[in-house]
């Protein structure tokens, strides 16, 4: 009886801490709708092709996310966790990544013009034809754990390892 209850009890808390890690449906459908969702669980969340300026997702997890196509310019997204995102030809001019870990994120042809990278974390990261000109924070150090190609722009003074 008492192993039974044991086993009850670890799999309710099993339950739960899966479902505080699977995405938020309704937080999702408020970003697709305009709204600004700082701190927001997004994970895996589909905003393909949307166009929102201005929005604060600071702190956000979008882990996974899908934003192929999307046009977010001046978006926030400090201290949010990017990793595995794919953007795709996004336009994220502006945007503030700092602090933000990109880990193994695919941003190829993505506007990254005038974006604040200060802190933010890109190992793995590919940044091929993407375009950071007028890039703010952004170190030497970062892009080196990163990648790119030949397309790639970046302010004069940083370099970029091939992919």
């Amino acid at each position: 009886m008492i192993l039974r209850s044991l086993s009850l009890g670890l799999l309710a808390g099993l339950a739960l801490a899966t479902s505080a890690l699977a995405q938020n449906h309704d937080q999702i459908a408020r970003v697709r709708g305009g709204a600004s969702c700082p701190n927001c669980n997004l994970f895996q969340a589909d905003l393909t092709g949307l166009e929102r300026s201005g929005l604060n997702l600071s702190g956000a997890r979008l882990r996974q996310a899908n934003l192929t196509l999307a046009v977010m310019n001046r978006v926030r997204l400090n201290n949010a966790d990017l990793r595995d995102i794919n953007a795709y030809g996004a336009v994220l001019g502006g945007a503030d990544l700092s602090g933000a870990d990109l880990t193994n994120a695919s941003l190829v042809g993505v506007w990254f013009q005038n974006a604040n990278w200060r802190g933010a974390k890109l190992e793995g990261a590919n940044l091929s034809g993407s375009d950071l000109s007028g890039a703010r924070g952004l170190t030497q150090g970062q892009l080196d754990q990163a990648c790119g190609d030949g397309s790639t722009v970046l302010p004069a003074h940083l370099t970029l390892r091939a992919c």
